[in-house]
């Protein structure tokens, strides 16, 4: 029986925020293909049987295939179409490998195409694969464009882009790329045509795929506190042809790889939370990933910067950081230092004077210092200024605005659960006084946080926040671990004994300290992971059961004041239940909404739990979190 995978949008093209593209239909020829953020960039294709063509992936003039068959697994999506009596398999992977950072880091996409027979007859196939320009430029005005081709190796390539080029020249949310070069490097005739990129090839029927290599020059990544940085694979002096040649060498080595990994992900899944959890993190593999860059510092380490996608464009957002790090704890535990490597030398300069951590490092792709609460108004694609060079005392941040307890709790918790999972401890000790200043602020600040945001802050302001009590608690005795300081792990004992004195242990806790609403208590995953040992284990059975009854169609709802929810941390709140009646409820809404929004975007996190459509928030790295179950 033939498997169509029903996605509210299917990954294609999916390496960084740049690189990002998706096909937001139930079939591969509804639409075109587009950017995260709504853009057409269209990758289209057409096969020709004997003679006849018809179309395989995207619009077009030519009458569509049929789709027999569509599976998106962790790297890979695999599709299926029939036409004239031809069969024709079509594969994109992208290499998001954990294991190897250095290829994690190339924008590269493999694409393989391969035909057989359903009538048993001899046919003549070709196979023609376009690239819109549109790939290259930001807007509907196309600019002046060059091309140019050659031998790479064993196979024809082509580029396109911009002939002006500026790298790095806009900084915003809803925005593609402006600048760098689109390759392909693939068998048969590649060329440039009128506006983009092709290749067409033959294929032997029941013979070798043919290949593809999609890959983008960006020319530089990051703007890294005033360095203009390359990805990681660069960091050695490599360019985009080297990741070209590369791919093209070990091609079918790096499949074998994309499938080897996929499998794992998926076991893994299955033992945590069977078929329905295995669909949510197939479906957030990529998407996770790509809404981040991986970059070599100056200094030669490693940065890994998130773009709050479809919230307002920051790089480096702490409180995005924090819920995507299961996928990584789980697999890279080395990437959540990365992730918390440019918090902490942003707070490291003068201009950060503030006795709490920073929310961000910037608005992508410019890391030059906190835009959120920022004072001085900037337009919608301007660059902000480069606050990391302002002196110390300079008035830049409303502190309204700001996310203090949040953000301490954060690093805290991200720092030492690396470490506990592996990662080098090297760079806690290399900023001990920073986090001695942020545990301060949490045992005079958290244990009854005052009206601020937090990291749900589309909610807004709030006070005696529960939830935020439990990161403050939570991140002191992280703190604690980190550091080996015994009065710290008494400090959060004691916390943890006065919040449960307010809440109580029967379940349907409040959303707030003076006993009002209810909420999902997620941050409280942490003393379940770690073994803190704050609360017992009753706390958390009865929690999670109450949860049940108020579970809508499509999910458990954040708290009380909105039917709306946000995925992460519903996966978040069913790796505290130890019942696995409880996390299977709890999971299921997420996999249906999953397979049944009428939001034909990446995966939303924010979503209505009554009628299945985003509430906002689009390809956003916090859809890590829904990996927390393999925790």
């Amino acid at each position: 029986m033939f498997c169509i995978d029903r996605l509210p949008a299917i990954p294609l093209v999916a390496s960084d925020p740049y690189l990002s593209i998706w096909m937001p239909a139930d079939t591969m020829t509804q639409t075109d293909t587009c950017h995260w953020s709504g853009p057409a960039k269209p990758i289209r294709g057409v096969l020709t049987v004997d003679g006849a063509a018809c179309r395989f992936l995207g619009e077009g003039a030519e009458p569509e295939a049929a789709l027999t068959e569509l599976k998106v697994t962790a790297t890979r999506t695999r599709f299926v179409s029939e036409f004239g009596g031809v069969q024709l398999e079509t594969t994109f992977a992208t290499p998001a490998l954990p294991d190897d950072l250095d290829l994690l880091s190339m924008p590269l996409t493999l694409v393989t195409f391969s035909a057989k027979a359903t009538d048993g007859k001899a046919h003549d196939v070709q196979v023609k694969l376009h690239l819109s320009d549109k790939l290259c430029y930001d807007g509907e005005l196309r600019p002046n464009m060059i091309d140019g081709a050659y031998t790479l190796g064993t196979k024809q390539t082509v580029y396109i882009g911009q002939e002006t080029q500026k790298p790095l020249s806009h900084s915003a949310d809803h925005i593609t790329i402006d600048w760098g070069y689109l390759y392909l490097s693939a068998d048969g005739v590649v060329k440039a045509v009128g506006d983009g990129v092709q290749t067409t090839c033959s294929l032997t029927v029941g013979g070798a795929p043919a290949q593809a290599v999609i890959a983008y020059d960006d020319i530089a990544s990051i703007n890294y506190f005033g360095d203009l940085c390359k990805a990681w694979y660069r960091r050695d002096g490599r360019q985009i042809t080297d990741a070209i040649l590369y791919a093209q060498k070990h091609f079918d080595e790096i499949l074998l790889r994309c499938a080897a990994m996929d499998e794992t992900v998926s076991n893994d899944a299955q033992k945590a939370g069977g078929q329905d959890y295995e669909d949510i993190v197939n479906a957030a593999w990529r998407h996770t990933f790509a809404a981040h860059k991986l970059i070599a510092t100056p200094k030669g380490e490693m940065a890994f910067l998130s773009k709050e996608n479809d919230s307002n464009g920051c790089i480096g957002t702490v409180d995005v950081s924090y819920p995507s790090i299961p996928l990584f704890l789980h697999y890279c535990p080395e990437l959540v230092n990365a992730l918390c490597r440019p918090v902490l030398e942003f707070a490291s300069m003068p201009v950060w004077d503030c006795d709490f951590a920073p929310h961000d490092v910037g608005r992508y792709p410019l890391a030059t210092g906190q835009v959120y609460a920022a004072r001085k108004p900037i337009g919608r694609t301007a660059s902000h200024p480069p606050y990391y060079l302002y002196p110390a005392g300079t008035d830049v941040w409303d502190p309204r605005y700001q996310m203090p307890v949040e953000e301490c709790g954060n690093m805290l918790i991200m720092l030492e659960a690396a470490r506990a999972f592996g990662a080098d401890k090297a760079l806690a000790d290399q900023y001990r006084s920073l986090l001695d200043n942020w545990v301060k602020y949490l045992v005079q600040y958290g244990e009854d946080p005052a009206e601020q945001l937090c990291t749900d802050d589309f909610a807004g302001h709030l006070a005696h926040n529960v939830n935020l009590a439990a990161k403050a608690i939570v991140g002191v005795a992280c703190y604690a671990r980190l550091t080996g300081d015994e009065s710290c792990t008494a400090q959060a004992k004691t916390m943890a004994a006065h919040l449960l004195e307010k809440i109580g242990d029967k379940g349907n806790t409040p959303l707030t300290l003076d006993g009002q609403g209810w909420s999902m208590k997620y941050n409280l995953l942490w003393d379940k992971v770690l073994h803190l040992g704050l609360l017992p284990d009753s706390f958390y059975a009865a929690e999670t059961a109450s949860y049940l009854p108020r579970i809508n169609t499509y999910g458990l709802p954040l708290d009380s004041r909105a039917d709306y929810t946000k995925s992460d941390w519903i996966c978040w709140t069913a790796r505290m239940a130890d019942d696995p009646a409880v996390r299977a409820a709890l999971i299921a809404p997420v996999a249906k909404e999953l397979h049944e929004t009428t939001s034909r975007v990446p995966f939303s996190d924010w979503y209505d739990t009554k009628t299945n459509r985003l509430v906002a928030f689009i390809g956003r790295s916090v859809q890590g979190g829904l990996f927390a179950l393999m925790l």
